[in-house]
């Protein structure tokens, strides 16, 4: 069992035992409700592929599906199991599922990377569409794999189900608001648990690690809302670049159109140090937005910031979150930090099954009321009872799953 799938499993059992649930209950919860193991063959080569539908309680499975040379089965299953945590959390009427092909796509073709994305959406067609599992990207995959498989299913099912897919490019039925909905998620995120503590008109410093997407739209977002909410170290890879004047995130913010700048080094002005600096900055807040389980028992001690932000997935690990919950940082979990982006597939889905494309104003609008009530949900139940955000999150989650 991998680190991210046992993390996983304890954060449910300790969440579930202290609602009163027995072991059986937890168990029969925990082991997902399907599996599917399959081999795509493109060109003499096969790829080991995944999908695991985790619980359908509240609605059709939901979840990415990822293209990587390190994907295996326990890691789907935890993301799954994360996956149905996250919808309930946020209160979706979606369940959790996630899928994955072990492949580099970067080591293919474009002819071959679809290849392998109509292949896999042919294998499951039986058990996809917008009343079974909805399927998303994930790493490596985007809005142009997600319609190669819209259109592969629907040829498969000889009918239309623009809905069965989510992620999807705008002319394709893809959803407004998509590409910031993580980053400027998390801004909310954070600025109702601001608001909870009186800080939200303070003078802060904020440090970021990882600027892809959601890093970027985050900064976006607070610079935008927050400008009393300073940046002053951003973290990519192979860097850390800190300037204590402040990070101006549009002075080499796109190019060609990618929110991902190459040189970052000019954006910042600052001091370079080396990427696993960034821990250790003098921050109040630091914003996670890179790999998992970057904070753990090894480097937790290096943490000096009082809140943490997890915009990825899991970026920190179960010890890490104990040690820090007792030192009194507080991290603002993935399953509401990072449930932008869910939200806004979830409405990407509703529009589709009613045939209409919404403004982004109000996709964007409805992601934030959503957002709120959950985030309120969350701290609301860690205060009443003295436990951590993110226990706090996984119980409201499995009220909803197990009641």
């Amino acid at each position: 069992m991998n680190t991210m799938l046992k993390t996983a499993q304890e954060s449910i059992r300790l969440a579930a035992r202290q609602l009163g649930y027995d072991d059986k209950t937890i168990n029969d919860f925990l082991k997902p409700e399907k599996e599917h193991s399959f081999t795509i063959e493109v060109e003499g080569k096969k790829y080991p592929a995944y999908r695991v539908q985790h619980n359908s309680k509240l609605g059709p499975y939901k979840g990415g599906i990822r293209f990587h040379a390190g994907v295996n089965i326990d890691e789907v299953r935890a993301l799954a199991t994360l996956m149905s945590i996250k919808t309930a959390a946020v209160g979706l009427p979606l369940g959790g599922g996630k899928g994955g092909v072990v492949v580099d796509p970067r080591q293919l073709d474009t002819s071959q990377v679809e290849k392998i994305a109509r292949d896999y959406a042919r294998q499951l067609a039986q058990h996809l569409g917008s009343n079974k599992d909805i399927p998303a990207p994930d790493v490596n995959t985007n809005g142009r794999i997600m319609d190669w498989m819209v259109d592969e299913l629907e040829k498969v099912t000889g009918k239309p189900d623009k809905g069965s897919f989510t992620g999807k490019s705008i002319t394709a039925g893809g959803s407004e608001g998509r590409i910031a909905a993580t980053g400027y998620g998390a801004v909310i995120v954070l600025e109702e648990y601001l608001k909870s503590k009186n800080l939200l008109n303070k003078n802060l410093t904020v440090g970021i690690q990882g600027f892809g997407n959601a890093g970027y739209y985050f900064a976006q977002g607070l610079k935008q809302k927050h400008p009393n909410l300073k940046l002053v170290a951003i973290a990519n890879s192979k860097h850390t670049w800190v300037n204590q004047a402040g990070i101006d995130v549009d002075s080499h913010a796109a190019v060609g159109g990618d929110p991902r700048p190459e040189d970052l080094a000019d954006a910042v002005n600052g001091k370079e140090l080396s990427s696993k600096a960034i821990l250790g900055q003098d921050v109040d807040i630091l914003a996670l937005a890179a790999l998992e389980d970057a904070v753990n028992s090894d480097n937790v001690n290096q943490i000096k910031a009082s809140i943490v932000v997890e915009i990825a997935n899991g970026p920190v690990t179960q010890d890490a979150a104990k040690k820090l919950f007792t030192t009194g940082v507080d991290v603002l979990p993935d399953v509401i930090a990072n449930a932008g982006g869910v939200i806004v597939s979830c409405l990407e889905w509703q529009q589709n099954l009613r045939g209409e494309h919404w403004s982004e104003k109000k996709v964007l609008d409805s992601m934030e009321q959503t957002l709120v009530q959950a985030t309120n949900h969350m701290l609301t139940r860690a205060q009443q009872n003295s436990t951590s955000l993110k226990q706090a999150a996984f119980e409201n989650a499995l009220k909803r799953l197990l009641g």
